[in-house]
């Protein structure tokens, strides 16, 4: 305990000058951080900030017409493995092709109204326990073999798994992912793309001990910026956890992310003005 309580000298000046901004000085405006929330909870149903309107898919067959001749690509983590098993639960038609439901990949098809469902994880580094080798697939080179256009939706949800590494290594796996995706949308620029943001997780004692939603929201920061400025949609799953009154979770609850499935659906199939 040498080091405790042990005064730091400063490497510069012990003050700090104010002095007043110049009349041509630009404002400075950040590209991370969008101020003021995204939406809002009322009587349990998320309602955005702004445009879109949420649609509200309560119906099993509004859903289904929502997907009616889509591929439904799923890249990510747990959390959006999740949406994957919600859609096969609340489908009525959707048949699930089993396999390992942690590791995956799973599919689901639907033969009468010609839908097509997939999950898969994301490449390393992963927390799953057995992940065979021939499955370990990187999120571009999945982006880069599909065809795309305006019966494709791909969901990406990529954070959770990254929040005990340093944050250079997420940079460098966003930016492929992002090359990938302009490759996509240049080459079907109709295709709908989605991104799915982290969220607070449920601060147990043992998560205590490796992670922090300080660290989880400088990944979300990082998530946000580097797609910015591409033809992308996003599902603020940070918010929506955050102002539901069922608190924190790695894995919301099934009231939170039916919601998020709402922004989802809404996404791929708007309220036509």
């Amino acid at each position: 305990y040498v080091n405790m309580k042990v005064y730091i000298n400063a490497s510069g000046p012990a003050f700090v000058s104010v002095v007043p901004k110049k009349e041509d000085q630009p404002e400075a405006k950040s590209l991370i951080v969008i101020p003021g929330p995204s939406g809002h909870y009322y009587k349990g149903v998320w309602k955005a900030q702004g445009s879109p309107t949420v649609r509200q898919f309560d119906n099993p067959a509004t859903t289904r017409e929502c997907l009616k001749a889509k591929k439904l690509h799923l890249y990510g983590d747990s959390t959006i493995r999740q949406w994957f098993e919600f859609f096969s639960e609340k489908i009525p038609g959707l048949f699930n092709l089993h396999v390992d439901v942690k590791v995956g990949p799973q599919m689901a098809v639907d033969h009468a109204d010609n839908i097509l469902m997939t999950w898969r994880c994301h490449g390393p580094p992963l927390k799953f326990t057995t992940v065979p080798v021939s499955e370990l697939r990187y999120i571009a080179n999945e982006l880069d073999d599909l065809i795309g256009g305006a019966y494709t939706v791909v969901v990406i949800s990529i954070w959770s798994h990254f929040d005990l590494l340093p944050i250079e290594l997420y940079i460098r796996r966003l930016m492929s992912i992002r090359s990938a995706m302009q490759r996509l949308l240049d080459r079907a620029p109709n295709t709908v793309v989605i991104i799915r943001s982290g969220h607070p997780r449920d601060m147990t004692l043992y998560v205590l001990q490796l992670n922090s939603d300080w660290y989880s929201m400088q990944i979300d920061r990082v998530l946000r910026s580097v797609f910015k400025g591409l033809n992308v949609h996003w599902v603020d799953a940070w918010e929506m956890v955050l102002a539901h009154d069922l608190g924190h979770n790695i894995h919301p609850l099934t009231p939170i992310i039916k919601n998020m499935v709402d922004v989802l659906l809404t996404h791929v199939c708007p309220i036509k003005g």
